[in-house]
């Protein structure tokens, strides 16, 4: 009986086998098959996903003699470029923006980053967003950064050994995109996992010093040209070639583009002063567990720079924290347990309590 019972679960789990090879079989592999539903799944998340922007900053000197760093945050685009998309659109804009050489260059750009990055451009009316319109986005901010750098160059009032590093964030619906020059870094909370959306453009970064080098370029000492420690910035034209000319130092950024879903809970973008002293996990992690105390991205970023501050961090501070994804569950105090207060009786005190139980 017993062996009939396995012959007939065996020639069971043969038929189920039979019919998932057949199913498999009309894809090239296993794996073609996993990613062709992990990528349907997650279109589909992404489509349904509206994200919900709320976010915090919070910017600190550290140890430094003056503040170098700026930031811009505008959670609500539309109401500063006017309804170019449909109302139900979410549009936010941030910018962090690191200044060397005194802060001149970083302010500059942040008084007209709006219209740098956002209004000297012809953004189309759109319903929706598609693969062309993403496209000229891409290639509008590419170019922002490029005549910013210019810009910096005609200003008089601003010295030519004066630069600043740029990052910024633009969320259009459930759409971001990222573009930064120089080492500040955005890093998204995918469940819990940060990812990366930034590459710090530092002189220790292979594919960055190749490029230096071949333009003529040279690391002294893990700094480019023995005085800078970016290989890309807006501003110091005291570095850069003549106008035309390909130059070890560049403004032009590395841009990238995501569907957000809501597995994608919040952005952190900030100055290399944090970054010097966590990795991109450990601050995802913090804010993480902060967001589920008290749901505060303003107080978030506060406690990264506190974070940051703790750990020895020699530079400027600056922080945001931008929230996709619905408010986080904040972890509720555990119910207080009624205590009781112990205390010894006297033979006698006994006694007459057990009188006054037994009724007597």
């Amino acid at each position: 009986m017993i062996v009939a019972e396995a012959d007939l679960i065996y020639r069971h789990q043969v038929v189920d086998l039979t019919a998932i090879s057949t199913q498999v079989s009309r894809f090239d592999s296993v794996a073609d098959c996993a990613e062709i539903i992990g990528d349907a799944v997650l279109e589909s998340s992404a489509v349904k996903f509206v994200p919900r922007i709320r976010s915090g900053s919070y910017a600190d000197i550290g140890p430094r003699r003056s503040m170098d760093d700026e930031h811009i945050r505008i959670d609500d685009l539309s109401s500063h470029l006017g309804s170019i998309f449909k109302p139900s659109m979410p549009s936010a804009f941030y910018g962090v923006f690191d200044g060397h050489g005194g802060p001149d260059a970083a302010t500059y750009i942040k008084r007209n980053a709006m219209k740098l990055f956002l209004e000297d451009f012809d953004l189309p009316q759109v319903s929706d967003i598609d693969a062309v319109f993403l496209k000229e986005l891409e290639d509008s901010h590419r170019k922002a950064f490029l005549l910013a750098d210019l810009a910096l160059a005609a200003e008089e009032s601003i010295s030519s050994s004066c630069g600043t590093t740029v990052l910024t964030a633009l969320v259009l619906g459930r759409h971001l995109l990222v573009a930064n020059a120089g080492d500040c870094r955005a890093v998204l909370c995918r469940k819990g996992v940060a990812v990366d959306l930034s590459q710090d453009h530092r002189p220790s970064f292979l594919p960055e010093r190749k490029r230096v080098e071949e333009l003529g370029g040279y690391i002294d000492d893990g700094y480019l040209n023995g005085c800078l420690s970016v290989t890309r910035a807006l501003g110091d034209w005291d570095l850069k070639f003549p106008l035309g000319s390909s130059s070890p130092l560049i403004a032009e950024p590395d841009v990238r583009q995501i569907v957000l879903t809501e597995d994608d809970e919040f952005l952190i973008i900030g100055c290399d002063g944090i970054w010097d002293v966590m990795s991109s996990q450990f601050a995802v992690s913090h804010v993480r567990r902060s967001l589920r105390r008290h749901d505060d991205p303003e107080e978030c970023a506060r406690e990264l720079v506190s974070e940051a501050t703790r750990l020895n961090s020699s530079d400027n501070l600056t922080a945001i924290v931008i929230c996709l994804s619905s408010p986080a569950c904040v972890e509720s105090s555990p119910p207080q347990r009624r205590r009781f207060r112990f205390c010894n009786l006297s033979e006698e005190a006994r006694n007459r309590l057990k009188s006054l139980l037994e009724g007597n």
